[in-house]
């Protein structure tokens, strides 16, 4: 028991030592200026679907197209958007004439046929009063009837009645549409164009268009497939940005900085380089430990890192394993993106 003791105490001072300078070794693939990082290409990705629900009349790219900014990929059936498009702008164009006819008023033929129209009644009202008035006449020397009497006076009073008519329609007339009547109109028409633009939006609707540069990555729908807003049509990767996802040893976060210039190597053109940057630094630890930690499980945390890349021939894509080397303890020069260019991608700066 005595021999083993201090063997048992040996073999612990090993392994202290051993961990202490594993500790205070450099992370895998750093050097003393550069350090190297393994990671895949990432880049973004959109659904694209149609803000309309209807059948697919056509669908103009396939997988692996490469699009631009813009470019109508696919459409719907619109026969029935363009049938309510046209009862729409009907209906406006009716609803346009009858707010004209009520801001220009009465036409002057109009008026003039009131006029006319009055000076009849009027004629005709004197000639029911002086019927009448010999009515009243004969009825004193008893040479008609009360119920004569009666009858003209009844004549006289509704032919009376009737010029005080034809002179409040000419009023009307010559005064024009009530201002309230002609707000309404204008509401109405205000409505019949906003039921045009919601018909003209659903047609639009029907286009599905490439919200930038990018390359079709699948082709989910086909023509004759029902579309709804849910459901996605196309899937397109985007040109741009096209960055590697590596992750960054805690070690190192304070000797790589934003905006950092990097070069980027893959196994798929062995000897090319891609210029590149530091545009992003996860302000949280992966890999954490629930526990609390300990400083040598501290020196294990990683931080995920983008290294934003210059692509111009596209061949940088979705998943592709790459390698990034960083000169260390550079300036932090921001996370805007960088021109891509100055140099030979072969060369260092």
């Amino acid at each position: 028991m005595k021999k083993v003791l201090p063997l048992l105490v040996l073999v612990v001072i090993v392994a202290a030592a051993g961990v202490y300078f594993w500790l205070q070794s450099p992370p895998p693939g750093a050097e003393a200026d550069r350090l190297d990082l393994y990671g895949n290409v990432d880049i973004r990705e959109a659904q694209l679907a149609f803000n309309a629900s209807e059948h697919i009349a056509e669908v103009l790219v396939q997988e692996g197209d490469q699009v631009r900014k813009g470019q109508l990929l696919a459409r719907l059936h619109t026969e029935l958007l363009e049938a309510r498009l046209a009862e729409a702008e009907a209906a406006l164009e009716a609803q346009r004439q009858v707010v004209a006819r009520l801001e220009a008023g009465s036409r002057p033929e109009e008026i003039r046929k009131a006029e006319a129209e009055l000076e009849a009644a009027r004629a005709e009202a004197k000639a029911a009063r002086d019927s009448y008035r010999r009515v009243e006449q004969l009825l004193a020397k008893k040479l008609a009837s009360p119920q004569d009497e009666e009858q003209a006076r009844s004549q006289a009073d509704a032919a009376a009645a009737r010029v005080k008519a034809v002179e409040a329609t000419l009023a009307l007339l010559r005064a024009g549409a009530r201002k309230e009547d002609i707000a309404a109109a204008r509401a109405q028409l205000q409505a019949r164009e906003a039921t045009v633009r919601q018909a003209r939006q659903r047609l639009a609707d029907a286009s599905l268009y490439a919200p930038a540069d990018g390359v079709i990555r699948n082709r989910i729908l086909e023509p004759g497939d029902m579309a709804f807003p849910q459901a996605p049509a196309l899937t397109l990767a985007f040109l741009h940005p096209v960055w590697v996802r590596a992750y960054l040893p805690e070690p190192m976060l304070g000797r790589v900085r934003l905006g950092a210039s990097a070069w980027i190597t893959t196994d798929s053109y062995p000897g090319k380089r891609y210029q590149g940057w530091v545009g992003y630094i996860s302000p949280t630890a992966e890999f954490t430990p629930k526990t609390v930690q300990t400083p040598e499980l501290r020196t294990r945390l990683v931080y995920s890192v983008r290294i934003f890349a210059c692509n111009p021939e596209g061949e940088l894509r979705l998943g592709m394993p790459a390698t990034v080397e960083i000169e260390l303890d550079q300036a932090d020069a921001g996370s805007q993106p960088r021109p891509c260019g100055g140099g030979s991608a072969n060369e260092r700066q």
